[in-house]
């Protein structure tokens, strides 16, 4: 798959890095949810919510679909959602242009429209922050992946999710305007990537297996 080249050096750099057996037991919901689907040739629906959809679920969103891509899951998309709308925060989408993605500002304002390229061949995301109710989502047979602990405490019941998975991140935002909150922010997108990651290979090699 023809993924930017930053991107593939961006990856290399990942893929050694091994989850803790706990983050593990957490993938293991969203790797059996894939392949149950995968194994019956149905569309994958990964919908990544947080709070504000502006950060982690933002991030989770890129790098679902990016492997998924990258791993030639064709029937993978990837969604997310906040139980409130607010906007991409700027810091996310400066780190993802720092690895080797594209963004163009399609839309300014208070929640600007992002466009996000991986690849010259694959459609291109459509990055903004959005709730639960807005018509983008998913509305049914999809499994809701819950990025955050106030999310995942706050939303009991997601109409049409046929799966609930708690993979939950430390919020990079408790470090705004902080010295170390670039640092922050790269740390939390390398967890979220190299787990993804970790993620969507175990798929790959068990489908081939």
């Amino acid at each position: 798959m023809k993924l930017f080249k930053n991107i593939r050096a961006y990856i290399e750099t990942i893929a050694s890095i091994e989850p803790s057996r706990e983050r593990k037991d957490l993938l293991a919901p969203l790797i059996e949810y894939v392949l149950s689907k995968q194994v019956q040739q149905l569309p994958i629906r990964l919908h990544f919510i947080c709070t504000h959809n502006s950060r982690r679920s933002h991030l989770s969103q890129v790098w679902g679909q990016t492997f998924a891509y990258f791993f030639g899951l064709d029937n993978v998309v990837c969604t997310s959602a906040g139980t409130e709308a607010t906007a991409l925060y700027p810091l996310v989408a400066e780190i993802l242009q720092e690895v080797g993605f594209e963004l163009k500002t399609v839309k300014k304002g208070n929640n600007p429209l992002y466009l996000l390229d991986y690849s010259v061949e694959a459609a291109p995301l459509q990055l903004f922050s959005k709730d639960l109710g807005h018509e983008s989502n998913p509305l049914d047979d999809f499994a809701a992946i819950m990025s955050c602990n106030h999310a995942d405490e706050n939303c009991p019941i997601l109409p049409g999710a046929e799966q609930r998975i708690s993979l939950t991140y430390e919020d990079p935002k408790n470090f705004d305007n902080h010295p170390l909150q670039l640092e922050k922010y790269n740390t939390t997108m390398l967890q979220i990537a190299s787990e993804l990651y970790f993620v969507f290979l175990q798929i790959s090699n068990k489908i081939k297996a």
